[in-house]
């Protein structure tokens, strides 16, 4: 008997085994399909989850934006495995803490995989002084639960990418329908409206999103998932993206066909085109890449060829995923990222000039989930981007307004103590948004205060010293602060004040009210902001202006 129960027991733990290994057998096959839903389904059936397990499982959590399941299962991960597990996941890890808001925790391991001292609470306060704008956010409403992304710009409407056509086949990775591209009317409270699928000829049974178009609407670049599966290293079939040209003839869209340096072996994504036209910008995982996806551009030649693709090099690309990039009207290029710091999975960025460095473009505008898909409207200040920080991409439209400094009190008059004379403070100094030197309303409300105390004293003759704050090169700052100081000048003489009584000055950096070290950014938003500021100097005779009378004004 003793016998029997023991083969029992032993043909008991066989089946279970053989059973789990069904269970593994099954789960891996879908998460090799890339049918994540599915597949984080069948791993949480496994009983004893191994290594493999934990780490496809936490994947599969992960690539379906299951953040907190994604954070707990990479936590029993490394509690279980930490020694011999790949730093892939240590970077994985942190993000799914990041989006959870546990900062200290993500801090650990994205040090660990990066090697370097990362520490978010330092990093959003520098950033917190650094940035120019200020973004105000809100969903926006379109009566759907499906997943909406990428806006563009077409003409008085708007083009974005959707997963409401119940009508298409359900892709396994989330079990959606498969992307179609829509164009509707959108208020300016964000309201989508009149919302109208593309043509046939544009949308079909594959992926199509992230449109662009020419300025004058006949021409359109637009993603197509490619029909033909190619085996990637992994032996895994993958159907990549291609980036299409369409072509408005006779009211219908025409003549599409697919980019020339597009391939089967790898993705080209979300084209972006230049307002004249010649340049397009894209994403791509091609040869040559720094990481899993890189921003790069394409002249578009006079007679319709093309150049070839250019990688925008180390400033914006990194070792992990660059995509969405957006080029606006005067040549910033926007882009999504999250290879560079941030408040977590993708950010948006920003880079002009060469782009050889990028800004975050803080945290009115990311959070610690994805936000992508950015587009603006410079003349307006207003543009759009999408996000999954509630759970599936959504559309959000935002305003961006200057940063403007606080209003400060001080007593009307000091002495400067450099030149020993007599200064107006506020009824005296003014304050300039970051990187500007236009007169701001507030600072219209003091200057008329100076020309009244001017007409009162016709004698008194005023220097005005402008100042920049520290972020800079100090041959920049000091041009900003004369721009300043011109500015300033002109205003008041535009309110009748003589020429010959004003004098104007700019110091660049070079007396801040508060010392701010550019290269640490040691200083908060409203410090910076006090260093960006008008003075107003008494350059006669200090009789020339009835110390008590000043005192009542």
């Amino acid at each position: 008997m003793k016998n029997l129960y023991s083969t029992l027991f032993i043909l008991f733990i066989g089946l279970a085994a053989f059973g789990q290994s069904a269970e593994i057998k099954k789960a891996d096959k879908l998460f090799v399909q890339r049918a994540y839903i599915d597949a984080a389904d069948a791993y949480e059936d496994v009983v004893d989850k191994d290594q493999h397990v934990l780490q496809n499982l936490g994947d599969a959590y992960f690539f379906t934006n299951q953040m907190e399941n994604a954070a707990e299962t990479y936590r029993t991960l490394f509690l279980r495995h930490a020694e011999i597990t790949a730093p892939e996941y240590q970077f994985r890890f942190a993000h799914a803490l990041r989006a959870t808001g546990n900062q200290e925790e993500a801090d650990k391991y994205m040090s660990a995989y990066t090697g370097e001292d990362v520490d978010y609470e330092d990093f959003a306060r520098k950033l917190d002084t650094a940035v120019p704008h200020v973004y105000t956010t809100n969903q926006v409403m379109s009566n759907s639960s499906s997943a909406d992304f990428g806006i563009a710009f077409y003409g008085d409407r708007i083009a974005f990418a959707s997963t409401r056509n119940q009508e298409r086949p359900i892709y396994p990775w989330n079990k959606k329908p498969t992307l179609d591209l829509y164009s509707a009317e959108i208020s300016d409270d964000g309201e989508l409206s009149d919302i109208v699928l593309f043509s046939d000829e544009i949308n079909t049974d594959l992926h199509e999103s992230s449109a662009t178009f020419s300025e004058d609407g006949q021409v359109m670049y637009f993603d197509r998932t490619s029909e033909d599966r190619v085996k990637n290293e992994e032996g895994i079939r993958v159907a990549h993206i291609k980036i299409f040209r369409a072509e408005m003839v006779d009211g219908q869209w025409s003549n599409i066909e697919a980019l020339p340096f597009t391939s089967d072996e790898y993705s080209t994504e979300h084209p972006s085109l230049s307002a004249d036209g010649s340049k397009l910008y894209f994403a791509s995982d091609m040869p040559g890449s720094e990481g899993s996806f890189d921003i790069y551009v394409v002249a578009i030649n006079e007679d319709g060829t093309y150049g070839e693709p250019e990688n925008l090099g180390t400033g914006v690309n990194t070792a992990h995923r660059e995509q969405f990039p957006y080029i606006d009207q005067k040549g910033v290029l926007y882009f999504t990222s999250d290879g560079h710091q941030g408040f977590g999975n993708l950010d948006v960025y920003r880079t002009e000039g060469d782009f050889s460095e990028v800004q975050n473009l803080g945290n009115t505008v990311n959070s610690g989930h994805d936000d992508f898909a950015f587009v603006i409207d410079e003349e307006n200040q207003k543009g759009y981007l999408a996000s999954n920080r509630r759970g599936t991409d959504n559309l959000y439209v935002f305003t961006r307004e200057d940063y403007v400094p606080p209003v400060v009190e001080y007593d009307d008059r000091e002495t400067n103590p450099e030149t020993g004379r007599q200064q107006l403070r506020d009824v005296g100094n003014i304050y300039f948004a970051f990187d500007k030197s236009n007169i701001l309303p507030e600072a219209e409300i003091t200057l008329n205060k100076v020309v009244a105390i001017m007409n009162k004293y016709p004698d008194l003759e005023i220097e005005i010293g402008s100042h920049a704050d520290s972020r800079g090169s100090n041959p920049y700052n000091m041009a900003l602060s004369e721009r300043r100081a011109a500015s300033t000048l002109e205003y008041i003489v535009s309110q009748g004040i003589s020429r010959d009584r004003l004098t104007s000055k700019g110091y660049g950096e070079t007396v801040p009210i508060v010392d701010c070290e550019a290269e640490t950014i040691n200083c908060t938003k409203a410090q910076f902001a006090l260093n960006r500021r008008s003075e107003f100097t008494i350059m006669n005779d200090e009789n020339a202006m009835d110390s008590e009378e000043m005192e009542d004004e």
